[in-house]
């Protein structure tokens, strides 16, 4: 079954402007007197074409929020919609196939191949679905994210910078409606962070993509067209355009509650 297939009605599919939704979203580990509530009835609609940043304390729920917006995981209770699919009850080989088509990811840890080279690692997904690549979007993809040059170099020969960005231009290589970037400068030094973070908003700027990234880090946030602060398992906080120093204040209010 197609993605086109599995789109839902048109009378259930979220406003124009937001590509992931969810409603009344709650996830629980465990059962009895052990269970943790990770998120407690989160309703969140996700801007297309924005950047979207994701703050909290450690434990506070964010990365489950990730993971569920990307269909990693399942919400206990709620609603999920993806770029027009209710994604809820879909069925593993479902699901996987829509993340396929419709999700990037990028992580701390760059995970790339060691025995393939740069523009090799970038075009794995492609290679993995039996589709090959456009060669003029891969061209300008390789410009936007500043590799076009090291495309021949393996991992080993590259800085961690350069290996996070070639771990960003793997997860646009295949158009995603929306790309999920969880802690994308945690393993990266500070000057090194800002050219990365740069890559992930000339992608929002440049290319359109939707993105929503999971931070820790008030400068990586203030580089956010949206930032939303999560604790206890719920969104407390919710921020436009906004300075370092206005994030910090945010996340000690926040932390304070």
């Amino acid at each position: 079954m197609s993605v086109a297939e599995l789109r839902a009605p048109e009378h259930e599919a979220p406003l124009a402007e937001a590509i992931v939704s969810i409603e009344q979203v709650s996830r629980r580990y465990g059962d009895g007197d052990t269970a943790v509530d990770a998120l407690r009835g989160v309703s969140l609609e996700i801007e297309r074409g924005k950047l979207t940043a994701v703050m909290g304390p450690s434990g506070s729920g964010k990365s489950t929020l990730m993971h569920i917006l990307a269909g990693l995981d399942r919400p206990t209770a709620g609603r999920v919609v993806l770029d027009g699919v209710d994604v809820t009850g879909l069925s593993e080989k479902k699901m996987t196939l829509l993340r396929r088509e419709k999700i990037g990811f990028v992580f701390q840890f760059f995970n790339l191949l060691p025995m393939l080279t740069a523009e090799e690692n970038v075009l794995l997904p492609l290679s993995i679905a039996g589709r090959k690549p456009d060669e003029q979007w891969l061209e300008e993809l390789l410009l936007t994210v500043g590799i076009a040059d090291r495309r021949k170099h393996r991992p080993s020969e590259l800085s961690g910078g350069q290996q996070q960005r070639v771990a960003i231009a793997r997860a646009l290589v295949s158009n995603p409606a929306v790309l999920f970037a969880d802690e994308p400068t945690g393993n990266l030094d500070s000057a090194t962070s800002k050219d990365v973070l740069h890559v992930l908003r000339n992608a929002v700027d440049d290319l359109g993509q939707t993105t929503v990234m999971v931070t820790h880090d008030a400068g990586a946030a203030s580089m956010a067209d949206r930032i939303l602060f999560i604790a206890d398992g719920r969104i407390v906080k919710d921020l436009r355009e906004s300075t370092a120093r206005e994030v910090i204040a945010a996340m000690q209010e926040v932390t304070g509650r």
